[in-house]
């Protein structure tokens, strides 16, 4: 009894003094892993973020750019560092759904080797065609396909980035035949979209934006559950092929065993930037919106899309290197 009396008084200093760690936290400079170059969609949230925390706690924020490995090396730093939260992880989707399962031996579990902390934005990839493609609507791109099986090709970013694995889901969810050409990154895909050397790309809106306005590149549906702002009158590729969305997110992470009451205090504290007007059109430039996902509902939806991912990754016979 003596023994039980020990271990539940323990317990109660142990709740206590992580409680008051979080109410002081924090007390010196957090490092914020952003596993992608610099200048990047990533590095672009992870700043604004990082600023603002800065603000709120007076407390220094710095961003770390740790890139390479479809930014595992970073997410492995975070993974692998203590638990106090003076090292978060900013990252996007890349690293956490899509990397893992181009890896034979990924260095760390996406699900389990980090803390969810809060999803903060998304956005949504666009479906484009080279004006010469004759299809207006992604129907008519999709009668075009089946009536000329392996004639037209789609751009991508790179092997295994979500512009092809965007392209792949589409081809799995209508059952057409279209030919992977990667490219190096989204400009040379772009470059040779415009040039009429390959016919369909998947991209961010931003890399395509001002060659869609000059008329050299057709707007054709959105990726994402809905339409968006910058072009409102475009509709989903969901509204003609039921069930389809791929996006691009981004969210913070913590090392696992980071207590609840620290990733409370810092979803507690992202959430309030997230609803702030100068944030939503930063973001909103970049043709991204705030995250409308609550942290308690961030993990199952991580789950839920590294998953999804991971059946397209096999469907489309992509080996893990």
């Amino acid at each position: 009894m003596k023994a039980t009396a020990l271990g539940c008084v323990l317990c109660i200093f142990s709740v206590a003094a992580s409680s008051a760690l979080a109410q002081n936290y924090p007390v010196r400079p957090i490092r914020v892993i952003a596993p992608f170059p610099p200048g990047g969609g990533t590095d672009l949230f992870a700043r604004t973020i990082a600023q603002k925390l800065s603000a709120a706690w007076g407390q220094q924020v710095v961003v770390d750019n740790r890139s390479g490995a479809g930014g595992m090396i970073g997410s492995e730093m975070v993974a692998k560092a203590a638990p106090d939260g003076y090292t978060l992880l900013i990252t996007s989707s890349s690293s956490h759904v899509i990397s893992p399962h181009l890896s034979r031996k990924p260095p760390y579990d996406a699900l389990n080797d980090f803390v969810p902390v809060i999803m903060i934005a998304s956005a949504p990839n666009v479906l484009v065609v080279h004006p010469s493609v004759p299809a207006r609507s992604v129907k008519e791109l999709i009668d075009l396909a089946k009536a000329r099986p392996g004639a037209l090709n789609y751009a991508s970013n790179g092997s295994g980035t979500l512009s092809h694995l965007t392209g792949e889901l589409f081809k799995l969810q209508t059952g057409v035949d279209l030919v992977h050409i990667p490219y190096k990154g989204g400009p040379p895909a772009v470059i040779d979209l415009v040039a009429g050397q390959v016919s369909v790309l998947f991209s961010a809106l931003p890399t395509v934006f001002a060659q869609v306005r000059a008329g050299k590149l057709r707007l054709v549906a959105v990726t994402g559950d809905k339409r968006i702002a910058p072009v409102i009158d475009v509709p989903t590729v969901a509204e003609t092929v039921p069930g389809f969305e791929s996006v691009q997110w981004w969210g913070m992470f913590a090392p696992p065993a980071l207590s609840a009451e620290l990733s409370v205090r810092l979803s507690s504290e992202v959430s309030k930037m997230l609803v702030d007007p100068e944030l939503k059109a930063r973001f909103a430039a970049e043709g991204a919106e705030s995250s409308q996902i609550s942290p308690r509902d961030f993990p199952a939806f991580l789950k839920a899309d590294f998953e999804k991912w991971g059946k397209v990754v096999k469907a489309a016979g992509i080996r893990p290197e």
